[in-house]
C-alpha cells in the first residue's frame, strides 16, 4: 500500500490505548512507548506526522514508530500496519487526506467560514451513525465550515468554553479549532457528571431519553484538559465520571478522585466497551415480549 506510511501517527497510537498526557493543539506530548517514562518526552508532531523520543533523541515516520515498537525490520513494519488497516479500516485515517488541526502556527492558518445547523449529509450520517438523534446532536453542536491555508473542510464542531470548536468527522477524525479548552455546563448543582468527549455527554442524553440534564456538566474533550476541570470540579460535593475504558482514562478518573472525596466512577457500568458512545452503538436491543393470542378451538 503506497499510502501506508502516511497514516496518522495519533490515530495508531490512540488504537493502542497511548493518548497524549499534554495536547498543545498541534502537537501533543506522550509517555514514550517504548521505555519507562516520566516526563512525557515523546513528541508527536500533528501536521507533519511525525514523532520524535527526545530521552533516546529518534524519530521519523509512522513505519519508524512500528519498527522501533515490534523491533521488526521495515517490510515487517509495513506489512503489520498495512494488516491492521485492513482489519479496522474505521479506526485510521490517513495524514494529508483529512484535516490538519484547526489552529493558527506557523505551518497552518485557520478561518472558520460558516457556522450552520447539521445539514450535510455526510455529517448527518455521521451523527445516526453514533446513534444520536438529529434534533440532540444540534441543540448541541453545529456544523462548522473552516479553510486551512488553501482547503475547504467541514465537521461537526462543539464549541468549549474558551470559544473553540471540537470537530469530528468520518471516519473517526477529532481535531479543534483553538483556544483547546473544555465545556462546562452550569445549572447551579452540587453534582457534576464528567465526560471525555462530547460524544458520551450526547450518547448520556440519549440513554437518559432527555434533551438536558439538571446536573452540572464537565465535557473534558480530552482527558489531557482534565487538569483545566479540577477547579471547576472541586465545587462540586458529588461527581460522576464517565471517562473511557482505557489506560488514560482511569488515571484521569483517579486524578478527579484525589481532589474529591465523593467520586462515583461509571465506566464500570459500561466496561466491556470503549466508550460510553461505543456502549450505545453496539448494545444490543432488547425486544418487548409480544403475547401471543390464545385461540379457541374452531368448529
Amino acid at each position: 500500500m503506497e499510502n501506508i506510511k502516511n497514516i496518522n501517527i495519533r490515530q495508531f497510537l490512540q488504537t493502542k490505548g497511548i493518548h497524549p498526557i499534554k495536547d498543545y493543539g498541534y502537537y501533543g506530548m506522550y509517555y514514550s512507548p517504548f521505555r519507562n517514562d516520566h516526563n512525557a518526552s515523546f513528541k508527536v508532531d500533528y501536521n507533519k506526522n511525525v514523532w520524535h523520543d527526545f530521552g533516546t533523541n529518534e524519530g521519523g515516520t509512522i513505519i519508524d514508530l512500528v519498527m522501533k515498537m515490534k523491533n521488526c525490520s521495515f517490510h515487517e513494519a509495513a506489512s503489520k500496519l498495512e494488516r491492521e488497516y485492513r482489519m479496522n479500516p474505521d479506526s485510521f485515517s490517513f495524514h494529508g487526506n483529512s484535516i490538519s488541526n484547526g489552529i493558527k502556527n506557523d505551518d497552518a492558518t485557520t478561518t472558520i467560514q460558516n457556522i450552520i445547523p447539521i445539514t450535510h449529509p455526510k455529517l448527518v450520517a455521521w451523527v445516526q451513525e453514533r446513534k444520536i438523534d438529529s434534533d440532540l446532536a444540534n441543540r448541541y453542536c453545529k456544523e462548522i465550515h473552516y479553510r486551512i491555508n488553501d482547503k475547504n473542510y467541514f465537521s461537526v464542531g462543539f464549541g468549549n468554553d474558551k470559544g473553540g470548536y471540537e470537530l469530528s468527522s468520518p471516519p473517526n477524525f477529532k481535531s479543534c479549532i483553538s483556544p483547546k479548552d473544555i465545556t462546562t455546563i452550569r445549572n447551579n448543582k452540587d453534582a457534576c457528571l464528567v465526560f471525555e468527549g462530547f460524544w458520551d455527554f450526547l450518547s448520556y442524553l440519549t440513554i437518559q431519553k432527555i434533551e438536558k440534564t439538571k446536573h452540572n456538566v464537565a465535557v473534558l474533550n480530552s482527558v489531557a484538559n482534565v487538569q483545566k476541570a479540577m477547579d471547576f470540579l472541586k465545587s462540586h460535593k458529588e461527581i460522576y465520571t464517565y471517562l473511557d475504558n482505557d489506560e488514560a482514562g482511569r488515571k484521569a478518573t483517579k486524578l478527579i478522585q484525589s481532589v474529591n472525596s465523593t467520586v462515583y466512577n461509571r465506566s464500570t457500568k459500561y466496561s466491556e466497551y470503549k466508550d460510553l458512545n461505543d456502549y450505545l452503538r453496539q448494545k444490543p436491543t432488547v425486544k418487548p415480549e409480544v403475547k401471543k393470542k390464545k385461540l379457541g378451538l374452531r368448529r
